[in-house]
């Protein structure tokens, strides 16, 4: 920790840094959700205060943003621009706009920012992989306490946060308590700082990322470990799928230029082929196990999807309905446009937002998985977007994106990296293909 805390060189960095390592502080205040979206829009001033010379003398010399950054910045304006349209088409009050649009800072607008802001200012992919392992050790010496006061039959919630009535979008994001009650094997899961356990296991996917990047050892096995750790505390079922894919996957994706890749999907297909059915029978076991593990919350999740995509179609297919609606008993009044990015977003912003966020999405993924083959960092951020393509299909990204923060810092970082084609594609299409130098 000495060493790295010596290397904060700018302001930006030692913003980062003691803000990850100061998580649980601040979750014991109950200021997560309002401190973490401050931190975002103040690194945004300070890189366009840099741009125009405010903060130094003789301005920012960036260069212009990558494309990928701007594709984000674009797309999250569509998603305010969808909210606009929106709840003019519905007559929705003035003050439903204004608690939307303080949501869209919070949630979408956040995304764009952090994105921004990794790709825009002086921060090193280091100091975010060190504190989120740092932050990680922490929780690894705290998940003890926090299952001991579970087991014991203690409150799950200790208190609420008077910080709530500054806004939010309810009190789960401002309750400090060690766990939920569940009726599954343990009885319990524990949320951590999270306000429920599956967004736990969303904050430990991104912070296995971080550990698997870290270029300490020692650091890297609490970051893996401390993860691991987590998503079976909370007992996250996505978990299942998203673990191998980082754990396995990532390392894949960013080797398809060498010859062991190729090998091995070759070995695999050729196996899955000869095993065609006992590999589909494995396959609807696997599934009926994932769902039957929650029977009542897949059944909901699925009710809500079915209902969002219906409205969605039927009654405001272009911009959507603008905001999230409660839903029917059959759902348990569970919000429509909740639980699932891409339904909620077809009900709230319909195929504006849907393709606002799908397109950069889109964008970052290849571009990363072209930079990724040769680039260590550029592989920490093709890690981040495939967090949050996962996390996508059984978290909100919208409420979640305070916690996300620090895998969009990297996705901005890696973003700037240069992409370093081979010398065999320099050889075969010439100077255009040249190696660029690593940037900053």
């Amino acid at each position: 920790m000495a060493s790295i805390h010596a290397s904060l060189d700018t302001p930006e960095e030692r913003l980062v840094f003691w803000s990850i390592v100061g998580t649980w502080g601040l979750w014991f205040a109950g200021a997560l959700y309002h401190a973490f979206p401050l931190l975002g829009w103040t690194l945004v001033a300070l890189a366009l205060g840099r741009r125009i010379g405010v903060f130094d003398e003789h301005g920012h010399s960036a260069s212009p943003l990558p494309w990928g950054v701007v594709a984000w910045l674009i797309g999250m304006g569509g998603m305010l621009a969808a909210l606009t349209i929106a709840h003019l088409t519905f007559d929705l009050e003035a003050v439903q706009f204004v608690k939307s649009l303080f949501g869209w800072i919070k949630g979408w607008g956040l995304l764009g920012a952090f994105i921004f802001a990794g790709a825009d200012l002086r921060i090193k992919p280091i100091v975010v992989f060190r504190a989120s392992n740092i932050l990680a050790l922490q929780t690894l010496i705290l998940t003890p306490v926090l299952a001991a006061a579970a087991l014991a039959g203690g409150p799950d919630v200790w208190f609420v946060s008077p910080l709530q009535y500054l806004g939010g979008t309810g009190p789960a994001f401002f309750e400090v308590g060690s766990h939920t009650w569940d009726g599954g094997s343990l009885g319990f899961r524990l949320r951590y700082y999270a306000p429920w356990g599956p967004a736990a296991a969303f904050c430990a996917h991104i912070g296995l990322v971080c550990g698997l990047f870290d270029r300490d050892r020692r650091w890297r096995l609490v970051g893996v470990v401390t993860a691991l750790v987590v998503c079976a505390m909370s007992q996250s079922r996505l978990s299942l799928i998203a673990v191998p894919v980082l754990l396995l996957g990532l390392p894949l994706l960013s080797n398809l230029l060498r010859a062991w890749p190729a090998a091995i999907a070759a070995a695999l297909f050729t196996l899955g082929m000869l095993l065609l059915t006992q590999v589909q029978d494995a396959i609807d076991d696997a599934t009926q196990a994932f769902i039957g593990a929650r029977a009542d919350s897949s059944r909901v999740r699925a009710a809500l999807s079915r209902i969002a995509v219906h409205r969605w179609q039927e009654e405001a297919p272009l911009f959507g309905h603008g905001a999230v609606e409660r839903g029917p008993h059959l759902v348990e009044f569970m919000p429509i446009g909740s639980h699932h990015t891409w339904n909620g977003l077809l009900f709230v912003k319909g195929a504006v937002g849907f393709v606002a966020l799908a397109l950069p999405l889109a964008w970052t993924f290849f571009e990363l998985l072209a930079k990724a083959q040769r680039d260590a960092v550029a592989r920490a951020g093709l890690g981040m977007v495939l967090v949050l393509v996962f996390n996508s299909f059984g978290e909100n990204l919208e409420i979640l994106a305070y916690l996300a923060w620090p895998g969009l810092l990297i996705i901005g970082i890696a973003s700037r990296r240069r992409l370093r084609t081979p010398e065999v594609w320099k050889q075969q299409f010439g100077p255009a293909f040249a190696v660029h130098p690593e940037a900053a």
